[in-house]
């Protein structure tokens, strides 16, 4: 994962920022509910998870799902599968187990949301739906240069997205977050839509750490930069997920990447023990081939 890499993170301060104010505030309307907590990765093949699958493993994704709860589901960005491959997924997957599949580039990067993407999300939809109980939150990720001023796409799109799945979105251009007129008002679109702003922490683009939660769920995409300051950061982040455990928040969907996906699964484990160590949860660590801290 290329996105926000850099050649010197231990240059670059990777504190993770104070809430947004209305982050306390939405929180504080939050229903006490049981806690959903989902940790995993972006994907299950063997070649991008190093340290990982024992010798002699046959189905990486029944592997897999014997070790994480959940999986980020990057695959569906590049194409969109057929409904079967769908239901293959959702039977090789225990009952547990929660898929959060990445919305379609055609959607997103190539008509980037214009009035020819309905069909697309229809179809979509329709080959989803065959995860059931599995399907967890879809994401939609836009553009790096997808600005502000397509914002009536955005809201046309959220508006004509079906309320029986929940979505979270991830905008990459600076000017959603850092001109405070727009920031607010995609804050509020969300927030009136029920959907999810999905939180960013990578090395190279500090600008989109907004700390904004527009409902009941934190949808997180954490991006290590291979270097020892992986698990510096991952403490903080089990520091501010207890937080906001205790101010209300329920649903936590954390999502582990590298710049180069050598180290995903042990980074992963170690957040879980972090986890399971504060919140009212015990969540199996994955067993990796090698030990946490050891990789760098």
């Amino acid at each position: 994962m290329k996105f926000g890499k850099v050649d010197n993170p231990e240059d670059i301060d990777l504190t993770i920022p104070f809430d947004h104010p209305e982050t306390t505030r939405s929180l504080s309307q939050l229903d006490d509910e049981p806690l959903q907590l989902y940790v995993g990765c972006a994907k299950w093949n063997r070649q991008d998870l190093k340290n990982f699958y024992p010798r002699g493993t046959k189905d990486e994704l029944v592997y897999y799902a014997t070790q994480f709860n959940c999986i980020e589901l990057n695959a569906t960005f590049y194409r969109i599968f057929p409904p079967e491959q769908f239901a293959k997924w959702y039977d090789k997957t225990p009952d547990d187990f929660k898929f959060f599949p990445k919305l379609s580039q055609e959607i997103s990067h190539l008509r980037r949301l214009n009035e020819k993407v309905y069909p697309f999300v229809d179809a979509y939809l329709d080959a989803a739906s065959n995860l059931d109980d599995k399907l967890g939150t879809i994401f939609l990720q836009m553009h790096n240069n997808f600005g502000p001023k397509n914002w009536d796409r955005v809201v046309t799109f959220v508006e004509k997205w079906p309320r029986e799945f929940r979505l979270a979105i991830e905008f990459r251009h600076t000017d959603w977050f850092n001109d405070e007129r727009v920031a607010q008002e995609l804050y509020h679109l969300l927030e009136e839509n029920n959907m999810a702003n999905v939180l960013v922490d990578t090395a190279g683009r500090r600008d989109l750490m907004h700390m904004r939660l527009t409902n009941d769920e934190a949808f997180i995409r954490y991006v290590g930069a291979n270097h020892d300051s992986d698990y510096a950061r991952l403490d903080d982040w089990a520091g501010r997920l207890n937080e906001w455990y205790k101010q209300g928040l329920r649903k936590i969907h954390f999502f582990v990447h590298q710049n180069l996906e050598l180290a995903s699964p042990l980074l992963s484990a170690y957040l879980i023990e972090k986890l399971n160590a504060t919140l009212p949860i015990q969540l199996k660590v994955p067993q990796t081939l090698v030990q946490p801290k050891t990789l760098f």
